[in-house]
């Protein structure tokens, strides 16, 4: 999935934070040892990391090195770059890395094609279930494929100044308060153009909708692959409707048909052109719009419980993971670093819980609750108390049986369509059509 919420991960500010120096390491060919051969391989070992991220500090890294006797090479590859040189080593079953980034839309690809080892073979995965709501979108046919390394739901966030300057002191709730909202913010020439939707033919356009949809009341497709939202009373139909009106009776900015996700959170949302974004990302609110350096909003904007059709609705999980593909060299190894770079503590230390000495540049939120728990406790985190509720009772996955085989495609037709019907090339009706069929298409294996 090209989602650029992976971009916007990667450039994050965090403010007083000092840049943290690029680990990169080539990786070299040849064929992967086995996991039984690598079992020995512990200390002593060294293990290339490749994320699409900055590293931890080296000092973070030493720490764990010198407890495990395991070195790390850790790469830095952009988040496009990365899927592909995944996807070109293991289908020449070459080596690339020994644990690398799994995101939650290729986890019904990974498993089909069998390229990462199931993550049960090397830790406890059931007893992380608990601390980690988002396990189950890495989870395919009984097998955990990865293992999620930060937090990352879709949420609505709001312009609190903004909506109290044109006469708004009570937040929405619903879909249509918060559009009756919207039309009186741009009715009273506080914002001309008050919704930030990202219309760019980009993934974040698909995950806007998906996000859209399940606050309509829906689901995008059923466990058999099938389109749920061809009829015109449908959830899915409804969003995508409410969102291509929402340009074209001036309530997102005409350029936004060629603003992607990170783009407009950053000249739009956090410049104050826009009142609000219906499907923002966690962690913006502390990690850009608070940031003095990046925004010019700092403290106007907050988390908004999504609206949903008679109050709150659910968020959308689209998380990234950590797995060891099958050309591992050092597969045992691998899986003693992805228990330590995913354990409570060093999430929390990455998040700033312990001082910006222990900060993983670019690193929003921990994938525990133990985590979120204690940067909330202690106050680093903006938004703590919503996000972890967010987190724990209404954050849910896109496809609650897991992403397909033929997502990249499915989103492909996604984002071309709603795009053009943003852009008046075609109808609303039209667009999700097309969408159905090519839904109906891969899901039958025509």
């Amino acid at each position: 999935m090209i989602s650029l919420h992976k971009n916007l991960k990667g450039a994050a500010l965090v403010a007083g934070i000092a840049s943290l120096s690029l680990i990169v390491t080539s990786c070299s060919g040849g064929g992967g040892s086995s996991a039984t051969s690598a079992e020995a391989k512990t200390s002593g070992a060294t293990i290339t990391v490749a994320l699409f991220m900055d590293p931890p500090p080296k000092a973070s890294l030493a720490a764990f090195t010198k407890s495990t006797g395991i070195t790390v090479n850790w790469t830095n590859i952009d988040w496009d770059s990365l899927q592909t040189k995944i996807a070109a080593a293991a289908t020449a079953k070459t080596y690339f890395a020994d644990a690398t980034d799994v995101d939650w839309s290729r986890v019904g690809q990974l498993a089909k094609l069998d390229w990462f080892y199931p993550m049960e073979n090397y830790l406890d995965t059931k007893s992380l279930a608990t601390d980690m709501p988002q396990l189950p979108s890495f989870t395919s046919n009984g097998h955990v494929i990865a293992v999620p390394f930060d937090t990352s739901f879709l949420v609505t966030t709001v312009n609190k100044q903004l909506f109290a300057k044109a006469g708004i002191t009570t937040m929405p709730t619903t879909i249509a308060d918060y559009t009756k909202d919207l039309k009186q913010i741009k009715a009273k020439g506080v914002s001309v153009y008050p919704l930030n939707i990202p219309f760019a033919a980009a993934e974040g356009l698909s995950t806007y909708w998906y996000q859209t949809t399940a606050a309509f009341g829906g689901t995008i497709l059923n466990g058999a692959g099938k389109p749920q939202f061809t009829t015109s009373n449908s959830p899915g139909y409804k969003a995508a409707q409410w969102m291509v009106d929402a340009i074209k009776n001036g309530l997102v900015p005409p350029g936004n048909i060629n603003v992607a996700d990170s783009l407009g959170q950053q000249t739009l949302m956090a410049k104050g052109v826009v009142a609000s974004t219906f499907a923002d990302y966690s962690g913006n609110v502390g990690s850009l719009y608070d940031v003095p350096a990046s925004s010019t909003v700092v403290n106007q904007v907050e988390y908004l419980a999504t609206p949903g059709v008679n109050g709150p609705g659910i968020n959308m999980s689209n998380p990234d993971g950590i797995g060891i593909p099958r050309q591992a060299k050092n597969p045992a190894a691998a899986a003693k670093f992805i228990e330590w770079f995913t354990s409570a503590r060093s999430q929390a230390d990455f998040a700033g819980v312990s001082g910006p000495d222990k900060v993983m540049s670019g690193y929003f939120l921990p994938s525990r609750l133990t985590g979120i728990a204690e940067l909330t406790n202690k106050g680093t985190l903006i938004g703590g108390a919503q996000l972890s509720g967010m987190l724990k009772n209404s954050a849910k996955p896109v496809f609650p049986e897991g992403a397909p085989a033929w997502y990249p495609e499915f989103s492909r037709a996604v984002y071309t369509n709603l795009h053009s019907a943003a852009t008046g090339s075609m109808s609303v009706a039209n667009a999700i059509k097309a969408i159905a069929v090519t839904a109906n298409k891969l899901s039958s294996g025509s």
